[in-house]
């Protein structure tokens, strides 16, 4: 079960939430006192994170997307989930440093600071050879899914430095980004070129995070959320289709567990919310001796 199997990890795979990851059950208040900040929280996997954190008891959940309608659907679901657990929302095109400025801003006037970041807005057009591509939604894969992921990181930061102190202070962890990964960052799928090495670069993105600000307390993980059969993951390729069987809330459960400071040793890394994560946990030695998962050049000693 420990050994590498050429870039993933050999471990018990899971499709659904299960015990481990419950919000509502294991990891239940594991959320208490803290203000989540979701882009991409109106539908698919943002959508079912919203609603964990509040099943795992999050003093507030703030979402942002480009559909106020979707918005409000997810504001009701989180309601339903906790009545406790505060909501509120701004439209917010993810590309624009001034808009997730804003939305970052209006959410620590709202609700008082940002203890967990989730990164999840993303774009994934019809996949195309790079020479029959199209430059401009070649590009915007890039603007969506590595400058979006930016924009969060770099508004964000201040105030996830400042949750990490006071949730030290409370021996408790705090200054959690999640930022939505791939497996396919570490494929090479002919037609995926755009989107492939944008998840690719997401994965060292949060290398330099850590690098930059593991310091302040930072814990950031770049995580592979499952297959799931969002309208975005319907872009690919039709063969690719059959791969499309993990729910949602498996990524949403998984994030609650990274943002519970179960994890906090893997900061750094890519990880899939596929994995067992007691398995994970047990090679923890083994992971951090050997220095997995991470990107790195392979040559021959």
């Amino acid at each position: 079960m420990s050994s590498i199997d050429n870039q993933f990890l050999s471990l018990t795979e899971h499709h659904a939430r299960y015990d481990a990851i419950d919000p509502a059950s294991s990891l239940a208040g594991s959320a208490s006192g803290k203000v989540i900040f979701i882009t991409g929280g109106s539908r698919g996997i943002g959508q079912a994170t919203a609603v964990a954190f509040s099943e795992a008891g999050a003093k507030a959940v703030y979402i942002t997307a480009r559909s106020e309608q979707a918005l409000e659907e997810t504001r009701e679901l989180i309601r339903q989930a906790n009545p406790n657990t505060q909501c509120a929302y701004s439209l917010c095109d993810v590309t624009s440093a001034e808009q997730v400025k804003a939305a970052v801003s209006d959410c620590v006037e709202t609700f008082g600071g940002i203890d967990v970041a989730d990164a999840n807005a993303g774009y994934l057009d019809h996949w195309a050879k790079i020479g029959e591509s199209d430059p401009e939604s070649w590009w915007h894969n890039w603007e969506v899914n590595v400058k979006g992921t930016y924009h969060v990181i770099r508004f964000c930061m201040p105030h996830l430095i400042e949750s990490a102190k006071k949730w030290a202070d409370k021996g408790s962890s705090g200054g959690h980004l999640i930022l939505l990964s791939s497996i396919g960052a570490q494929l090479l799928s002919p037609t995926g070129s755009d989107y492939q090495t944008s998840k690719h670069a997401i994965n060292r993105l949060c290398e330099f995070v850590t690098v930059d600000h593991g310091q302040d307390g930072i814990k950031c993980f770049a995580i592979h959320p499952g297959g799931v059969a969002t309208e975005l993951g319907q872009n690919m390729p039709g063969e690719m289709h059959a791969y499309l069987t993990d729910s949602p809330e498996l990524a949403a459960s998984f994030i609650v567990w990274l943002a519970s400071g179960s994890a906090d040793w893997a900061t750094g890394r890519y990880l899939s919310a596929n994995w067992d994560v007691e398995e994970l946990t047990s090679l923890k030695e083994e992971i951090l001796q050997n220095d997995w998962l991470v990107n790195r050049l392979r040559v021959k000693a």
